[in-house]
């Protein structure tokens, strides 16, 4: 009995803690959607590493009601002891837990199918949109000067867009001198090529492999909670009358 009115207990304050999350993701997602150019002002290079492949907004706004049914949910059926809510927050976990895995597997195995799907969508984007549009060009500024890197692939994805049609010039960061990191502008079609910047995508596979062993142990501890709570939350649903 006092074990469960432990786990009871955990339960509870945990979830809340999860629905405070979820409420605090969703304030901030509906803030970038609303004015995101304020977002990036704020975070700048910390904020720019994801946004130029998701819509940073929608992501955080879906992520952040997801998290906060299922606070309230597993908050709400361990602190009234409903057995309906504790199922349902166990239903959701797993689905989300199974999506992990299968993503994980996805971004392990098809990484250059992925490569090749983002470059479709993002490519025509930097042609069309960079040099145009300031929140995607302050994006991708930020990103190329944080990774040091050049474009989606490299300098390529420029050739024939309206900022080099304009300016017959690339970014100044597809022409790093790898000497003394530095920009070397004017940064032309032959230039950058014989610079040869390496592209953010491959830039960022890079970064997170040599990270590996933490992100692997944030995933690892975030599939270990994830465990914990439907362990827990199970538990709760089958000794409750």
């Amino acid at each position: 009995m006092q074990c469960f009115r432990f786990l009871k207990t955990m339960m509870t304050l945990f979830n809340m803690l999860i629905f405070l999350c979820g409420a605090a993701l969703l304030a901030v997602g509906i803030w970038v959607s609303i004015d995101g150019s304020s977002f990036l002002k704020i975070f700048g290079p910390l904020s720019s590493s994801a946004m130029q492949f998701v819509n940073v907004g929608y992501f955080l706004i879906a992520a952040g009601a997801v998290l906060f049914v299922l606070g309230f949910l597993g908050c709400y059926g361990a602190h009234s002891e409903n057995k309906c809510a504790l199922m349902m927050f166990f239903l959701i976990l797993l689905l989300i837990f199974i999506a992990e895995i299968a993503a994980a597997v996805v971004a392990l195995v098809y990484t250059t199918m992925a490569e090749q799907f983002l470059a479709l969508l993002i490519v025509p984007a930097i042609k069309k949109d960079y040099g145009y549009q300031n929140d995607f060009t302050q994006v991708w500024n930020s990103t190329m000067e944080g990774l040091k890197c050049c474009g989606f692939n490299n300098y390529t994805d420029f050739e024939g867009s309206r900022y080099f049609e304009k300016n017959q010039v690339v970014p100044p960061f597809c022409c790093i001198n790898p000497a003394n990191h530095t920009a070397e502008e004017p940064c032309t079609i032959q230039k950058a090529q014989d610079m040869d910047v390496q592209g953010c995508f491959k830039q960022l596979l890079h970064d997170i492999r040599t990270n590996a062993i933490t992100v692997g142990g944030v995933a690892a501890g975030i599939g270990g909670l994830e465990l914990a709570a439907m362990i827990v939350s199970m538990y709760l649903y089958c000794n409750l009358k």
